[in-house]
């Protein structure tokens, strides 16, 4: 991989913050900016979730195993996004009122989903240094696969959320069963590509040994 690519990616990262703060600058966040913000900030958080997850079947399938450097980076920015998207709501929209927060988690499926998702992240993220990958082992991939179950909750907490137009949440969802069912299919594979080779190996010896038989069969 290209050396600057990396640091390509990280500035990437950073431009719907960028926009965002050009947004607020310029007064175009809409007639509604807290409305805006949140939305905007959820939406980048579920892209760049998605897009952690695509890294490893891209890997898999293009053999572009340097691909593996930036899964980290984008599922930080994804907490990053989905941490502003959460502060959007508890400070702009509920001014701290953490009493209407804690009934609003409570109550309304879109937000206990959201609210999830990102309980979901935190823990990825925190462990997600190379200090924590060498302490916890193997138990770190078992850990980490919580970032599906996180995804799957903010995907349905945008289909909640939405009242009429379903197609994104839609696409989104789309998406995350297409990565799950890539997931499957390369964890399942190696075992069946042995079973069948187990099965062949059995079956030339079967045959071997019928052979075997039938000519000592013949000589004698």
């Amino acid at each position: 991989m290209l050396p600057w690519l990396k640091p390509a990616v990280f500035l990437a990262c950073l431009i719907p913050l960028g926009q965002l703060g050009y947004n607020a600058y310029t007064g175009n966040l809409t007639a509604n900016p807290i409305e805006f913000i949140t939305r905007f900030t959820g939406s980048w958080a579920l892209i760049l979730l998605l897009s952690s997850l695509a890294v490893t079947p891209l890997r898999k399938i293009c053999g572009w195993n340097a691909l593996i450097k930036y899964r980290r980076m984008l599922g930080l920015f994804a907490f990053f996004y989905a941490a502003l998207h959460f502060l959007t709501y508890m400070v702009l929209d509920h001014f701290f009122d953490f009493q209407a927060i804690v009934k609003d988690i409570l109550k309304r499926p879109y937000v206990t989903a959201g609210f999830t998702s990102l309980v979901l992240m935190i823990p990825l993220a925190i462990t997600s240094t190379a200090s924590m990958i060498r302490r916890l082992g193997k138990r770190w991939q078992q850990l980490h696969r919580l970032v599906y179950f996180a995804a799957a909750a903010a995907v349905l907490h945008f289909y909640w959320l939405v009242k009429a137009d379903i197609r994104r949440p839609v696409q989104y969802g789309l998406v995350l069963a297409v990565l799950l069912g890539s997931r499957l299919v390369f964890s399942w594979a190696p075992a069946i590509a042995r079973r069948f080779s187990s099965q062949r190996s059995a079956g030339r010896a079967t045959a071997n040994a019928r052979a075997s038989k039938l000519s000592r069969n013949s000589e004698s």
